[in-house]
């Protein structure tokens, strides 16, 4: 086996589209998300928390034996729901949010990296940021805030790393012609005051595919960014 591919929210938008691109020939993918979307799929609601060690418990035991080239985990399940003023938000909504923007990221990514310290082939880390991990968008604070854990905790974590060991990075895709872009697009202004921004790049065509950046975004395991690199594709 030349690769074992974990995608956290392949069965739509950039996550199918990275687990339909995967560079590595008689690699062995594997969808984590609730609804599946690769011919292997483990059933997972990340922004539930007692579904968090089932997800480590699942890493622990496909590495234990493990003596394949690389591994990956490219941790791309996200939600922009609820968008509104944070005070408005429903609560249980908001709770799942923040869950699976800001902590999800950090306690399956640590999970991730205890599994695969025993290893010794190439082993990268790969979280999906944003830019708004650095633009507050007003309505858009669950998101902003998860995104900004995300790049912060890529940082600290990258630096932690011996010389042989996972390379870590975060990347902003751009913005992506997805099921979010639309439902952006549907937000009010009220809830959202800079939705007419989002309308003009799709009027305009400027959104990017998601074949364009999960290819991107694979393009980055052969870069050698130092570890701990958040980037930003439309700057490379």
């Amino acid at each position: 086996m030349s690769a074992l591919v974990w995608i956290s929210g392949a069965s739509a938008g950039i996550g199918a589209a990275l687990a339909a691109t995967v560079p590595f020939p008689d690699a062995r993918v594997v969808d984590i998300s609730r609804r599946g979307g690769t011919a292997e799929h483990f059933k997972a609601d990340l922004a539930d928390p007692a579904d968090w060690s089932r997800v480590a418990e699942h890493f622990a035991a496909e590495l234990s034996t493990y003596d394949g080239d690389r591994v990956v985990f490219i941790h791309n399940a996200g939600t922009i729901t609820p968008i509104g003023p944070a005070a408005g938000a429903d609560p249980d909504a908001y709770t799942r949010a923040v869950l699976l923007n800001s902590a999800a990221p950090q306690v399956l990514g640590a999970a991730f990296l205890r599994a695969s310290a025993h290893l010794t082939c190439e082993r990268h880390l790969v979280m999906l940021s944003s830019g708004a991990a650095t633009t507050a968008y007003s309505g858009w604070s669950s998101y902003n805030a998860g995104k900004a854990a995300v790049e912060h905790w890529v940082r600290t974590v990258g630096q932690e790393q011996p010389t042989d060991g996972c390379r870590i990075i975060a990347v902003a895709p751009g913005v992506v012609d997805t099921a979010m872009q639309s439902e952006i697009r549907s937000t009010p202004e009220t809830d959202f005051p800079a939705v007419d921004r989002f309308h003009n790049l799709k009027t305009t065509g400027a959104l990017t595919t998601p074949e364009t950046a999960a290819t991107g975004i694979w393009s980055l395991l052969a870069r050698h960014l130092p570890n701990g690199t958040c980037t930003d594709l439309r700057t490379l």
